[in-house]
């Protein structure tokens, strides 16, 4: 079958690979429809994603239809369409055993740790697969689930409920996503970014407020919207040794911070900016079981995963797919390969 494998950075190709059998009761094989491509994904490629190893089969955005299951299996069958949630967890320690297995210890994430889901066909265990009614979400665009989960669990950690003001730093893919969640929470959204096509793209989809960080200045507009006091929560999708400072400035007292970084450049934060205003600072990686309440968003069609994609290639020309990512980012918000 074919895969897509990158060897080393800078080095990917697509690759005849023996395909996967059912070898578990609670295997489910998987043939694949669709795959979306991540930061992470260019990072591996390009080298600067310190978590991956190489060779690596990627891609952990990814669903398809159900071909065989294990004897085990009672929550899907044979032409059932699926999204796959890439988290594997040990579920012994610490955080596994307190419902945070998103954070487990020996933690994998297939398509990074292990090899993914960019390929025709793949197993995953019963628990990872998640059932999608085709008649409501397109099937090319079931791969989209897994960056929509990365919104849910970001709202969760930031606790966004009606009638807060949150501080999306960053009009990405990400950035849209935790603002479609938001939204549907009844939150009131601002985002920034240095590129003015993905502020009206941020618009399109339901911001209330977009700054162009390189033109306005973002403290003076966020006082403005909050009437003086900041933002009850602040999410910094840019992830930079300057962002988390900036967050925790333009978050009122008593609100929340959300850090999805995962870069090890340290920050300078002096304690009295926590202290002083008693913040909440919560990082947010992966997603804790939130695949059903995305799957219910887009069927209800408060998320909108058609127009968070903005390009589609072959699997066959995947380097075409990265080197619009990388030459003309301010052409693209999500890319979808189809195998």
């Amino acid at each position: 079958m074919k895969a897509i494998i990158v060897d080393e950075p800078f080095q990917i190709r697509v690759a005849q690979v023996p395909k996967p059998e059912i070898q578990n009761t609670d295997d489910v094989l998987i043939r694949v429809i669709a795959g979306g491509i991540c930061g992470s994904d260019i990072g591996i490629y390009n080298g600067t994603n310190s978590l991956a190893t190489y060779p690596r089969l990627i891609g952990h955005e990814f669903g398809g239809e159900v071909l065989e299951v294990g004897s085990g299996v009672t929550k899907v069958k044979p032409g059932d369409y699926v999204a796959v949630d890439p988290v594997r967890s040990c579920g012994r320690c610490y955080a596994c055993a307190h419902g945070r297995h998103n954070v487990c210890t020996t933690l994998e994430v297939t398509g990074v740790h292990r090899d993914g889901g960019f390929s025709e066909f793949t197993c995953a265990p019963e628990h990872a697969v998640h059932l999608v009614d085709t008649d409501k979400i397109a099937r090319d665009l079931i791969c989209l689930v897994e960056p929509y989960s990365i919104g849910v669990q970001v709202n969760h950690r930031g606790g966004v409920e009606k009638g807060d003001q949150v501080l999306i730093m960053g009009s990405g893919p990400i950035g849209i996503c935790i603002m479609q969640v938001a939204k549907s929470r009844g939150a009131q959204v601002m985002m920034t970014d240095l590129v003015n096509s993905r502020l009206e793209r941020a618009r399109e989809m339901g911001a209330d407020l977009t700054v162009n960080a390189s033109r306005q200045d973002v403290k003076e507009e966020v006082w403005k919207w909050s009437n003086g006091e900041g933002a009850s929560v602040v999410v910094d999708s840019i992830c930079t040794k300057d962002s988390f400072p900036q967050s925790l400035d333009l978050t009122c007292a008593a609100g929340r911070v959300v850090m999805l970084g995962l870069k090890d450049v340290p920050s300078a934060i002096p304690q009295v900016a926590v202290t002083k205003k008693e913040l909440t600072v919560v990082g947010s990686r992966l997603s804790n079981h939130r695949f059903p309440e995305v799957i219910e968003g887009m069927e209800k069609g408060w998320l909108t995963p058609e127009k968070l994609r903005t390009h589609s290639f072959s699997c066959n020309d995947v380097a075409e797919a990265f080197s619009l990512i990388q030459e003309h980012p301010e052409q693209v918000c999500k890319v979808t390969l189809h195998f």
